[in-house]
């Protein structure tokens, strides 16, 4: 069975509170759980002592039978130095779809024809004016 610590949320609308649950991955977020591990309220101020509390010995014991904390939980687990921050990096999601890339490069194509376009609109006139002045006079 695969664990997960994670956040299970509580309290009332436009009041979060969250238990910090040792559960199955398979369970839904706010559904059935092994343990609370601990609890985090994001109302409260960034330096209140009481914004996350953690069971240490329960954490230890958990991470030790192979438990994995999802992303906001190892944030929390590192700063009271239970585990290591996870850090994520995709570099790949930030890049446009294929879609987009297609009409950025029918874009980019447009923009070098219009000013290929104006050099040579801008170079005729400039050869064509002595001669029109020529058949004037």
């Amino acid at each position: 069975m695969a664990l997960k610590i994670r956040l299970t949320r509580q309290g009332a609308k436009k009041r979060p509170f969250y238990r910090i649950v040792v559960a199955d991955v398979r369970s839904p977020r706010d559904g059935r759980y092994i343990e609370i591990l601990g609890t985090y309220n994001p109302m409260l101020a960034k330096d209140d002592e009481n914004r996350v509390t953690l069971k240490e010995d329960r954490v230890k014991h958990w991470l030790g039978v192979g438990a994995k904390p999802t992303d906001r939980v190892s944030g929390f687990l590192a700063a009271a130095s239970l585990g290591e921050k996870i850090e994520r990096n995709n570099p790949q999601k930030a890049k446009p779809k294929a879609k987009a890339q297609e009409r950025l490069r029918e874009a980019e194509e447009a923009a070098k024809a219009a000013a290929e376009a104006a050099a040579a609109e801008a170079e005729a006139p400039a050869e064509e004016a002595p001669a029109e002045e020529a058949a004037e006079a």
